[in-house]
């Protein structure tokens, strides 16, 4: 990819720099699992994970999840316990289930960390613009924590008001904190909601990656070029590969 004008880099982390995406996506099948077949409700499935959760705030994900079940719950709040029938209730019980999976550890794509050590050798800026509340959890996890300076995540957003993905408000304040105008920025996603999020922004380019939704679809909702590994965009390399 051609970085002429590209000051910074904005990156998803679940399914962008690290596999937690799977981790995610097992976290919430098991837990949606058991809630549906306690009410004889049709099984969950990845392709809802993709349709209705992905890249979304977790309240967000889960009430679109229910409506698509025919299903409502009250909201709840931050207090309530992961048993209770309640939205919140709902995302606690998915988070102690993720918590667990990331106890056994994470790696980062190699092709990520390869493109983010190219960005820094030609000193262009990044930060992690993530939906997830555990973000700062699962870049320690991956031993990558050092290595952001700047990371908007669901806790920021909810501090701040700011509205989730697919607006382009989180995105917006991570250029905002880099210092950098949003036109300078290249935004990179696995997730729909947040390919269009990039879209939404003016941001410089898109970049979709490939990690189940689909190229089609990707190009589709807003993504100027989709990959299937970060290393594709480090310059110079698909001439070396040839």
């Amino acid at each position: 990819m051609d970085h002429d004008g590209v000051d910074a880099v904005l990156f998803d982390l679940d399914g962008v720099i690290t596999p937690t995406a799977e981790k995610h996506m097992q976290a919430w099948n098991r837990m949606f699992t058991t809630y549906f077949d306690a009410r004889g409700i049709d099984p969950y499935s990845d392709e809802d994970y993709f349709r209705y959760i992905d890249g979304k705030p977790r309240g967000e994900g889960i009430a679109s999840m229910l409506a698509a079940r025919g299903l409502t719950l009250p909201e709840g709040n931050d207090d309530d316990d992961p048993d209770a029938d309640t939205v919140h209730g709902l995302g606690l019980r998915k988070n102690v289930i993720f918590r667990e999976l990331l106890d056994e550890g994470i790696e980062a794509y190699p092709g990520s960390i390869a493109y983010l050590d190219a960005l820094d050798a030609a000193g262009i800026a990044s930060c992690v613009v993530s939906s997830s509340k555990n973000a700062e959890a699962v870049l320690t996890a991956a031993g990558l924590r050092n290595r952001f300076e700047v990371i908007v995540d669901g806790l920021v957003a909810a501090a701040e008001g700011l509205p989730g993905k697919p607006r382009p408000d989180t995105y917006l304040r991570g250029a905002e904190l880099l210092g950098v105008p949003a036109e300078r920025c290249v935004v990179i996603e696995d997730a729909v909601s947040g390919v269009q999020a990039g879209a939404a922004g003016g941001f410089a380019r898109v970049v979709g990656v490939d990690r189940g939704a689909g190229r089609e679809t990707l190009l589709a909702e807003g993504a100027d070029v989709v990959v299937v590994d970060l290393a594709e965009l480090i310059p110079g390399r698909a001439e070396d590969d040839q």
